[in-house]
């Protein structure tokens, strides 16, 4: 009976000294606070990482952006370069184009006087300044010794050609189409040679330096008019000085040499 009695009394001792059901609720309570917490961080911690994730993918794609750009500006780079490049080479050819004019104006003016009494003529053939002088005044038909009154005229011209600096001449001789054969010359080529010799020769005793004038002989084959008619045979038979371009202003060819040149 006392160890029944005992045991009841532990039982309602311990009872009394355990936990109300009002601290159990409010463990409880807390415990399930706890979890929503913790359910909640979790969805806020994959909803970040989503965001990291996100973020991650957009990072990537500025970076493939910026790369472009990157690639677009050296593009845009080089283009500008060509073009300022291109814009140089434009205002090179326009001071040269402009510096030809401004020869050719002074070229005609210093020949004025001559132009006007007829003994030459300066025109634009093929790009090119060409001072012509009939035949009629420097030489008589069939011949290549300069007349008294031929002497006269290329005296004045060689004093204009000198006063043209850095500069070279091509003397040059035409005849019409009508063969020619006498003991001196065999054919029109030859005429048209010895001519342009001649003149050659007598601009470099007038102080035209030597490294400067060259001489050819083209017979009838750059008629300037017809040869149909006397006066069309007059005007072909003559002497050309044309003045050559200079070697800057030729196109610039070397990179068509080949690499063993």
């Amino acid at each position: 009976m006392f160890a029944r009695a005992s045991f009841v009394a532990l039982m309602a001792l311990a009872i009394a000294c355990g936990p109300s059901q009002e601290e159990l609720d409010a463990a409880n309570a807390r415990a399930s606070e706890l979890e929503n917490q913790l359910a909640q961080a979790r969805a806020q911690g994959e909803e970040l990482q989503g965001q990291l994730d996100q973020l991650e993918s957009q990072n990537g794609a500025l970076a493939a952006r910026l790369t472009a750009l990157g690639e677009n500006v050296s593009d845009l780079e080089g283009q500008n370069t060509r073009l300022q490049q291109a814009l140089e080479e434009l205002r090179e050819r326009e001071r040269q184009a402009q510096a030809r004019l401004d020869t050719f104006r002074n070229l005609i003016e210093r020949f004025r006087s001559m132009i006007e009494s007829g003994q030459l003529r300066v025109r634009i053939v093929r790009n090119r300044m060409v001072v012509e002088l009939p035949e009629g005044i420097l030489f008589d038909s069939g011949q290549a010794d300069l007349k008294d009154g031929g002497q006269e005229t290329l005296t004045e011209v060689a004093g204009v050609l000198g006063q043209i600096q850095n500069r070279s001449f091509q003397i040059a001789g035409h005849t019409d189409n009508i063969p020619i054969r006498n003991r001196r010359f065999r054919n029109n080529w030859e005429l048209s040679t010895q001519r342009a010799v001649t003149v050659t020769r007598f601009l470099i005793a007038q102080g035209v330096p030597a490294n400067r004038v060259s001489a050819a002989g083209y017979a009838d084959t750059e008629p300037t008019a017809g040869n149909d008619t006397p006066e069309g045979r007059a005007q072909n038979r003559r002497i050309e000085i044309v003045l050559l371009p200079n070697l800057d202003e030729l196109p610039d060819l070397s990179s068509l040499a080949s690499d063993d040149e």
